[in-house]
Protein backbone atom coordinates (compact mmCIF):
# COMPACT_ATOMS: atom_id res chain seq x y z
CA UNK A 1 0.00 0.00 0.00
CA UNK A 2 1.14 3.30 -1.13
CA UNK A 3 1.02 6.31 1.50
CA UNK A 4 -0.36 9.35 0.28
CA UNK A 5 2.83 11.19 -0.51
CA UNK A 6 4.19 8.27 -2.94
CA UNK A 7 0.49 8.37 -4.06
CA UNK A 8 0.94 12.17 -4.67
CA UNK A 9 4.29 11.43 -6.35
CA UNK A 10 2.62 8.68 -8.75
CA UNK A 11 -0.07 11.14 -9.96
CA UNK A 12 2.22 13.77 -10.72
CA UNK A 13 4.70 11.50 -12.54
CA UNK A 14 1.42 9.73 -14.69
CA UNK A 15 0.16 13.54 -15.28
CA UNK A 16 3.20 14.46 -16.76
CA UNK A 17 4.45 11.29 -18.18
CA UNK A 18 0.63 11.14 -20.35
CA UNK A 19 0.95 14.18 -20.95
CA UNK A 20 4.27 14.20 -23.03
CA UNK A 21 4.08 10.36 -23.49
CA UNK A 22 3.20 10.78 -27.80
CA UNK A 23 6.00 13.51 -28.26
CA UNK A 24 8.37 11.15 -26.66
CA UNK A 25 7.02 7.83 -28.11
CA UNK A 26 7.56 9.98 -31.42
CA UNK A 27 11.13 11.13 -30.91
CA UNK A 28 12.22 7.26 -29.73
CA UNK A 29 10.27 5.74 -33.05
CA UNK A 30 12.47 8.44 -34.86
CA UNK A 31 15.98 7.16 -33.32
CA UNK A 32 15.53 3.12 -33.67
CA UNK A 33 14.27 1.22 -36.65
CA UNK A 34 11.54 -0.25 -35.82
CA UNK A 35 7.90 -0.01 -34.25
CA UNK A 36 8.68 -3.15 -31.93
CA UNK A 37 11.97 -1.38 -31.18
CA UNK A 38 10.51 1.71 -30.25
CA UNK A 39 7.88 -0.24 -28.13
CA UNK A 40 11.05 -1.91 -26.29
CA UNK A 41 12.62 1.37 -25.49
CA UNK A 42 9.54 3.20 -24.64
CA UNK A 43 9.14 0.37 -21.94
CA UNK A 44 12.84 0.68 -20.65
CA UNK A 45 12.68 4.66 -20.39
CA UNK A 46 9.16 4.59 -18.75
CA UNK A 47 10.68 2.45 -16.27
CA UNK A 48 14.11 4.56 -15.84
CA UNK A 49 11.85 7.98 -15.71
CA UNK A 50 9.44 6.30 -12.83
CA UNK A 51 12.59 4.92 -10.57
CA UNK A 52 14.60 8.59 -10.86
CA UNK A 53 11.33 11.06 -11.00
CA UNK A 54 12.03 13.83 -9.35
CA UNK A 55 9.38 17.26 -9.38
CA UNK A 56 12.69 19.43 -9.57
CA UNK A 57 13.68 18.78 -13.25
CA UNK A 58 11.74 20.23 -16.20
CA UNK A 59 9.96 16.51 -17.36
CA UNK A 60 9.90 17.04 -21.27
CA UNK A 61 14.07 17.84 -21.54
CA UNK A 62 15.11 15.46 -18.92
CA UNK A 63 12.30 12.65 -20.24
CA UNK A 64 14.36 13.08 -23.56
CA UNK A 65 17.54 13.06 -22.51
CA UNK A 66 16.51 10.02 -20.42
CA UNK A 67 14.94 8.58 -23.80
CA UNK A 68 18.33 9.32 -25.92
CA UNK A 69 20.34 7.03 -23.67
CA UNK A 70 17.75 4.70 -23.20
CA UNK A 71 17.51 4.08 -27.18
CA UNK A 72 21.45 4.87 -27.59
CA UNK A 73 22.05 1.83 -25.24
CA UNK A 74 19.33 -0.36 -26.82
CA UNK A 75 21.29 0.33 -30.46
CA UNK A 76 24.39 -0.56 -28.86
CA UNK A 77 23.50 -4.05 -27.37
CA UNK A 78 22.17 -4.33 -30.92
CA UNK A 79 25.36 -3.35 -32.36
CA UNK A 80 25.65 -6.29 -34.36
CA UNK A 81 22.79 -5.59 -36.39
CA UNK A 82 24.42 -3.92 -40.18
CA UNK A 83 20.69 -2.12 -39.71
CA UNK A 84 21.68 -0.05 -37.03
CA UNK A 85 22.73 3.59 -37.56
CA UNK A 86 26.34 4.77 -36.89
CA UNK A 87 26.90 7.91 -33.95
CA UNK A 88 26.89 10.70 -37.06
CA UNK A 89 23.15 9.61 -38.76
CA UNK A 90 21.96 9.15 -34.89
CA UNK A 91 23.10 12.59 -33.77
CA UNK A 92 21.52 13.47 -36.96
CA UNK A 93 18.18 11.85 -37.09
CA UNK A 94 18.27 12.86 -32.83
CA UNK A 95 18.27 16.70 -33.81
CA UNK A 96 15.56 16.53 -36.52
CA UNK A 97 13.18 14.51 -33.79
CA UNK A 98 14.11 17.32 -30.79
CA UNK A 99 13.56 20.40 -33.53
CA UNK A 100 9.72 18.56 -34.91
CA UNK A 101 8.95 18.04 -30.88
CA UNK A 102 9.84 21.58 -30.38
CA UNK A 103 7.45 22.40 -33.74
CA UNK A 104 5.04 20.39 -32.53
CA UNK A 105 5.03 21.84 -29.12
CA UNK A 106 4.57 25.23 -30.86
CA UNK A 107 2.06 24.82 -33.23
CA UNK A 108 0.01 23.12 -30.15
CA UNK A 109 0.30 26.39 -28.31
CA UNK A 110 -0.43 28.51 -31.12
CA UNK A 111 -3.47 26.68 -31.94
CA UNK A 112 -4.62 26.83 -28.30
CA UNK A 113 -4.19 30.53 -28.39
CA UNK A 114 -6.57 30.68 -31.99
CA UNK A 115 -8.95 28.06 -30.30
CA UNK A 116 -9.32 31.08 -27.23
CA UNK A 117 -9.96 33.93 -30.05
CA UNK A 118 -13.10 31.97 -31.53
CA UNK A 119 -16.36 33.21 -30.87
CA UNK A 120 -17.55 30.81 -27.99
CA UNK A 121 -20.03 29.07 -30.03
CA UNK A 122 -17.27 28.45 -32.44
CA UNK A 123 -15.12 27.36 -30.17
CA UNK A 124 -17.98 25.15 -28.25
CA UNK A 125 -18.46 23.32 -31.44
CA UNK A 126 -15.08 22.20 -32.19
CA UNK A 127 -14.62 21.28 -28.86
CA UNK A 128 -17.78 18.51 -28.73
CA UNK A 129 -17.40 17.71 -32.38
CA UNK A 130 -13.80 16.35 -31.43
CA UNK A 131 -14.53 14.90 -27.95
CA UNK A 132 -13.56 11.14 -27.92
CA UNK A 133 -16.98 9.31 -29.20
CA UNK A 134 -19.08 11.52 -30.89
CA UNK A 135 -20.85 10.96 -33.86
CA UNK A 136 -21.10 14.05 -36.12
CA UNK A 137 -24.83 12.62 -36.91
CA UNK A 138 -25.77 13.15 -33.85
CA UNK A 139 -24.07 16.26 -33.15
CA UNK A 140 -25.87 17.34 -36.53
CA UNK A 141 -29.05 16.44 -35.05
CA UNK A 142 -28.50 17.95 -31.64
CA UNK A 143 -27.53 21.27 -33.04
CA UNK A 144 -30.58 20.89 -35.49
CA UNK A 145 -28.32 21.26 -38.69
CA UNK A 146 -28.23 18.80 -41.09
CA UNK A 147 -24.61 16.20 -41.28
CA UNK A 148 -23.22 18.22 -43.97
CA UNK A 149 -24.17 21.81 -42.74
CA UNK A 150 -21.74 20.92 -39.55
CA UNK A 151 -19.40 19.29 -41.65
CA UNK A 152 -19.00 22.56 -43.59
CA UNK A 153 -19.14 24.61 -40.48
CA UNK A 154 -16.52 22.83 -38.50
CA UNK A 155 -14.30 23.21 -42.34
CA UNK A 156 -14.83 27.02 -42.44
CA UNK A 157 -13.58 27.19 -38.49
CA UNK A 158 -10.39 24.62 -39.23
CA UNK A 159 -9.57 27.05 -42.43
CA UNK A 160 -9.67 30.23 -39.91
CA UNK A 161 -7.72 27.73 -37.07
CA UNK A 162 -5.10 27.00 -39.63
CA UNK A 163 -4.86 30.77 -40.63
CA UNK A 164 -4.28 32.32 -37.07
CA UNK A 165 -1.82 28.74 -36.27
CA UNK A 166 0.47 29.95 -39.19
CA UNK A 167 0.27 33.37 -38.67
CA UNK A 168 0.90 33.14 -34.66
CA UNK A 169 4.00 31.16 -35.79
CA UNK A 170 5.35 33.39 -38.32
CA UNK A 171 4.86 36.53 -35.49
CA UNK A 172 6.86 34.16 -33.48
CA UNK A 173 9.82 33.80 -35.62
CA UNK A 174 9.92 37.29 -36.84
CA UNK A 175 10.37 38.00 -33.14
CA UNK A 176 13.05 35.82 -32.68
Amino acid sequence: MMTAAENDRHDRFLRLYVEHEEALRGFVRSLVPTLEDAREVMQQTAAVLWRKFDDSADFRPWAFGVAKFEALAFLRDRARDRHVFGDEVMALLEAEAMEAARSSEQEERALEQCLQKLPVAQRELVETAYAPGVRMDELARSAGRTPMALYKSLHRIRMTLADCVQLTLNQKEERA
